[in-house]
């Protein structure tokens, strides 16, 4: 009997549109929250979305648009005070503004009294009126997912209202990161993004006064759970050290090869262009972040000397903070290369955005002063006029497909082509008691011409003057 898969659970999308962000915007925000939210494993059913001078401190929506919210998930769209039994005193402050009533209403501090979210005063005027508000049919969405970076109280807050799970896009990406890593390296720096990201966002169970039973106890679960989290990542952080130690070793060994990263937004094409140009098997997907390891292989077929082609994570709007930081030393793959192919998807219309985000990203590692050459990717799928658009916009720009032979077939002439232009020649002399290094000069420069005399082998070589230089200095000690 075959078995049926089980029913993939059902999402929201939520989106607040703030001052200075355009309509197109917006919607490009949400269509791509709108597939990470598909590539974690869910179904965005409905989309609810409102426009905003700030999110609203405690709930991000207004409390119309939370009522609303609250109605599509069968929640309640009102936050229980005094939940847990404890409160912050900022908290505590929201509550009470927020249940004050001139005709003498109880406060909301009291037992089984409900505050609802605190009020804005745009809250029905700023509201979007899309059809988009509609759902699917089908049973309730369970999952809320929200495209902004959530406090731990509005997360809490949003849970209450809705009856439902709640996720930000930051979670959203810290999880889709954690179940992609591979590498052990890729595995241990998306733990300590996870971990950072968890830390603050722990609660105490339904019996949180309760404490820790035992000699000198004392902390409560959660505080125990934040030492466990800070021990753990003291841990990763010392043994990502050391892998660390060992990629700048490797890195430092091919100083002096001829590298180049490509570079861009999550699906842009970089993994197809790898591997077009490499011939190497590495991972292809229709999905967001579908490469988390640096992929490291020399270009086919072979020149002399040989390039080396790396696959670096992709990037993507709102990227949180940690995962850059833990991903520092796969970033610096880009840092250290020769040249960087800067990877756009053309046939996407926020393409201008994504490389914006890309280029943003790289300042932040001092990887701009990097040459670069911008690649337009996906161009099959654009008509003529397009293409002649972009070709105007940007003469310096190569225009191609990864799955066009002759398209990559040109990018690889391009790419030996910038690197000749930095070539010199110079002569080589190697003693025949030190023949043994003739392999290590076919190795980093092209041979132009070979002789012998009664000193040695004498070797025309063209090459980068650094990779020369070493090979002089090496072959005179």
């Amino acid at each position: 009997m075959a078995k049926t898969l089980p029913d993939r659970p059902r999402a929201i999308l939520v989106g607040v549109q703030l001052p200075g962000v355009t309509d197109e915007a917006h919607a490009a925000d949400l269509a791509e929250l709108k597939r990470l939210v598909h590539t974690l494993g869910f179904d965005a059913v409905g989309t609810l979305s409102q426009r905003r001078q700030r999110l609203a401190n405690g709930t991000v929506l207004g409390s119309g648009k939370l009522k609303e919210l609250a109605a599509l998930t069968g929640g309640s769209g009102v936050i229980p005070s005094g939940a847990q039994g404890r409160a912050s005193k900022a908290r505590e402050k929201w509550e009470a503004e927020a249940g004050a009533d001139p005709e003498g209403a109880d406060a909301p501090g009291d037992p089984g009294v409900e505050a609802e979210a605190p009020p804005d005063e745009d809250d029905d005027a700023t509201d979007l009126d899309l059809e988009a508000t509609a759902i699917e049919p089908g049973p309730k969405p369970t999952v809320v997912v929200v495209d902004h970076e959530l406090s731990p109280s509005q997360l809490r807050n949003l849970e209450r209202a809705t009856g439902a799970q709640v996720l930000d896009r930051a979670g959203v990406i810290v999880d889709i990161f954690h179940r992609h890593a591979k590498s052990h390296e890729a595995r241990m720096q998306v733990e300590i993004a996870r971990l950072n990201y968890l830390a603050p966002r722990l609660r105490e169970s339904s019996g949180g006064s309760e404490r820790q039973q035992g000699r000198g106890s004392g902390d409560s679960a959660v505080e125990l759970d934040r030492r466990k989290i800070r021990d753990r990542l003291a841990e990763l952080r010392e043994g990502l050290a050391a892998i660390q130690k060992d990629q700048d070793q490797r890195r430092y060994a091919r100083r002096d090869q001829l590298r180049v990263a490509l570079v861009g937004y999550t699906n842009a094409g970089k993994s197809s262009l790898m591997r077009a140009l490499t011939g190497s098997a590495v991972l292809v997907a229709d999905q967001l972040f579908a490469t988390l390891d640096t992929t490291v292989r020399a270009m086919q077929p072979e020149t002399r000397p040989r390039i080396l082609v790396s696959d670096t994570v992709g990037f993507i709007q709102k990227l949180p903070h940690d995962l850059v930081a833990s991903f520092r030393s796969t970033l610096d793959e880009a840092l250290e290369a020769s040249l960087l192919l800067y990877v756009v998807d053309a046939s996407d219309p926020t393409w201008a955005a994504q490389l914006e985000v890309t280029r943003t990203v790289l300042r932040e590692i001092g990887a701009e002063v990097v040459p670069s050459k911008l690649l337009f990717n996906k161009v099959d799928r654009l008509d003529a006029a397009a293409q002649e658009a972009l070709k105007a916009s940007h003469p310096d720009a190569l225009q191609l497909s990864a799955h066009r032979p002759e398209d990559v077939a040109g990018l690889r002439r391009e790419i030996i082509a910038f690197f000749e232009a930095s070539m010199v020649e110079a002569d080589l002399v190697i003693p025949y008691a030190r023949q043994a290094r003739i392999g290590e000069v076919y190795e980093h420069t092209t041979v132009v011409s070979q002789a012998y005399d009664e000193t040695g082998s004498r070797l025309r070589v063209r090459g980068l003057p650094g990779a020369i230089a070493r090979l002089t200095r090496s072959l005179q000690d």
